[in-house]
């Protein structure tokens, strides 16, 4: 498990447009869908498999016959010299790299390939084939009479030589991932489900989140052997795949009983033993709970944005506006979070991981680096988060989906997922139901009866949310209706003012409703921030609400996003505007004397967001107009396959992505200091 990091040094690189740099030999290649998976199996190979970047070979030309053939990726001993790579037969491992719409059985570029040139090179023992979606090991065996068979295997081996030939893993020896090699881990468990089962993609998506919560609980289990794995051999036979399915079924067992919000006492994995062993080949080196908290949120949402995305107004926030967001808010370790509109739980996750980092950073201090932890304090460590979550951070939506798929993400993500809600956030208290009100009273600290109106629902410290948007879904329910002032007429006052009427409007769309929710649902001098369309901040027929805003908190900041913050998916322009619930005492003072305190805002326009219109990523540039990369390079301890702990020098390659959101913080947090706001 890697776990500290120093010396860091950077170098800084310049890419022409539509190039990239190859993370093995430096060469500029052209920037394709096969390149980019042959990246990202390059840096696999150096910061998972550990090999050296001397062993390793691109574009190595093979003879086959009279002609010769380039091989993607080969990998040499690590004792070979220069003069022994020009001699194909020294080669170790050859790997195939193609693009995602290249299938394995492709005659000219599939595995039939990849054995051609494993023949070719006599020493050659290991090869991969890969598309992204999809993997293929081949170990080449002489049999008796000097012929080759290809056996399948789990994975390549190591560099120290390390495969799952004969035995479970250790908790040692499970690896971090990196960069995008979890996205490319998920997509392939997703299509072997596809292939294998059949599903339709929201079922076939909880199936893997079944098998992805047995990874976890199985990583969780500190003080017994790994149970989560398969072998080769066990993965290649039928006996050997339903003994897996077995183990993998004991593990949910336990599973289900540890999480019995999520999953219900007579629910199993509704997998074919071969799926399920397969799924857990792809997943048995990785050590998700340490895995960069970014790299998981990143393939989980990716992941579940392809599955489960509805029609209810839902569009996902980026997660650097997310980032940006949640570090403006600053939550304290003893503040109730709340996500009222949590999705796929992106901001609660966040917002959670903010507070823990606080928690690891004061263990680290007293402990040292956790590559040294003992079982004891990391037992402490996940406990305490454990108690975090579940004391402190919560989420609701209307959507049940969505709502299981948050509660994965936050077990995921370190634990916690007792206090993500299905609910209407938007109905009146009175009609939620009693388990839900029962389950967030608990949580709270308060008896369920004190939830009794809107009037009584400031329970929470901070809210950061995203609320669903858009005039396709308005409310027009007269009791939802009837619990928001903002759902009322209002007229001018003639005195610059306005004034609420006893009339109801026929409809509102549920952004606007939304705002005053959320402002009930805040303790006094709690904050929010929420993801608004600027038609709310703008809009002349919408001034009466900009009223009620003003009125009944304080405004913090507003932050105006790109135009295509939202993209592809939603081109609404938005900002995230944060509020501070006045109290009782402020409102009624500013009510007679007939004037609202004077006040500074914290203001700020995003002019670079990251990414254009379709999604892509947006670089930064050098004078020249090329594209600006930057090589880190990083000592690591981590511990080896025999506990010990050891150093090594880990190299990471990335583009500078063109996104102002992680400059806002920072400036926030000096303003904040010269207004005197405290958090």
């Amino acid at each position: 498990m890697i776990e500290l990091k120093d010396q860091e040094t950077k170098v800084i690189i310049s890419i022409p447009e539509g190039k990239i740099r190859d993370y093995i030999d430096g060469t500029i290649r052209k920037d394709t869908p096969e390149e980019y998976v042959r990246q990202t199996v390059e840096k696999r190979l150096i910061n998972e498999h550990r090999y050296k970047k001397e062993q390793i070979s691109i574009e190595y030309m093979v003879q086959m016959g009279s002609g010769k053939k380039r091989a993607d990726i080969v990998i040499f001993p690590d004792n070979c010299d220069e003069s022994e790579k020009k001699n194909q037969h020294n080669i170790q491992t050859i790997i195939e790299c193609k693009k995602e719409a290249v299938k394995p059985s492709d005659k000219n570029n599939g595995v039939e390939q990849l054995k051609s040139y494993m023949a070719a090179c006599n020493d050659c023992e290991w090869g991969m084939w890969t598309n992204g979606l999809h993997k293929t090991v081949f170990r080449k065996v002489r049999t008796q009479g000097n012929k080759t068979r290809f056996e399948e295997f789990n994975d390549i081996p190591s560099a120290d030589g390390s495969t799952d030939e004969d035995e479970r893993p250790s908790r040692n020896t499970l690896i971090k991932a990196y960069e995008d090699n979890l996205l490319f881990t998920f997509k392939t468990c997703h299509n072997i489900i596809y292939v294998n089962e059949g599903l339709q993609k929201q079922p076939a998506f909880f199936e893997f989140l079944k098998v992805i919560f047995c990874k976890i609980h199985d990583e969780r289990n500190l003080m017994e052997p790994i149970e989560f794995y398969t072998t080769s051999k066990e993965r290649n036979y039928k006996d050997g795949q339903a003994t897996v399915y077995k183990r993998i079924s004991k593990i949910f067992a336990e599973v289900k009983k540890r999480h019995s919000q999520i999953f219900d006492a007579n629910d199993e994995i509704k997998l074919l033993p071969r799926t399920v062993t397969f799924l857990v080949a792809e997943l048995q080196k990785y050590a998700l709970l340490s895995t960069d908290i970014d790299i998981k949120g990143k393939a989980y949402e990716e992941l579940v944005g392809a599955n489960l995305r509805g029609d209810r107004g839902e569009f996902f926030t980026p997660r650097n506006v997310m980032r940006m967001t949640v570090e403006m808010m600053n939550p304290k370790d003893n503040e109730k979070v709340l996500d009222s509109s949590c999705g796929t739980g992106g901001f609660v996750v966040t917002a959670m991981n903010v507070v823990i980092r606080r928690l690891y950073n004061k263990l680290v201090e007293q402990y040292g680096p956790k590559a040294g932890w003992g079982s004891d304090v990391l037992k402490l460590y996940n406990d305490k988060i454990s108690e975090i979550a579940s004391e402190n951070f919560f989420g609701f939506d209307i959507n049940p989906d969505l709502v299981k798929a948050t509660k994965m993400n936050m077990v995921m993500n370190n634990d916690g997922s007792g206090n993500i809600l299905q609910l209407n956030t938007l109905l009146p208290p009175q009609e939620w139901s009693e388990s839900t009100k029962k389950q967030l009273a608990k949580a709270i600290g308060i008896k369920a009866s004190d939830i009794s109106s809107h009037k009584s629902l400031g329970l929470f410290d901070v809210i950061v949310t995203n609320p669903p948007f858009g005039a396709k879904i308005p409310v027009k329910d007269h009791q939802i209706l009837e619990q928001y002032e903002i759902a009322h007429i209002w007229a001018k006052d003639g005195k610059g003012g306005w004034l609420k009427t006893d009339r109801l409007q026929s409809s509102v769309p549920p952004e606007q409703l939304f705002i005053e929710r959320i402002i009930q649902l805040l303790k006094e001098g709690g904050r929010a921030a929420i993801v608004l369309p600027d038609s709310i901040l703008g809009a002349p027929g919408l001034e009466y609400i900009r009223f009620w805003i003003v009125r009944n908190t304080k405004i913090i900041a507003s932050v105006d996003l790109h135009a295509d913050a939202f993209q592809p998916r939603n081109g609404t322009q938005c900002s995230i505007l944060i509020l501070q619930k006045k109290t009782s005492e402020e409102i009624h003072q500013e009510d007679v004397e007939r004037q609202i305190m004077d006040y500074d805002i914290f203001m700020a326009m995003i002019d670079h967001i990251g990414h254009d219109k379709r999604g892509g990523k947006i670089f930064k540039r050098d004078d020249k107009g090329n594209i600006i990369m930057v090589e880190m390079e990083e000592l690591v301890q981590e511990k080896d396959a025999s506990g010990n702990l050891v150093t090594r020098k880990e190299i990471t390659q990335e583009k500078i992505v063109n996104d102002q959101t992680v400059l806002v913080p920072e400036i926030f947090a000096e303003w904040k200091t010269k207004q005197g706001i405290s958090w």
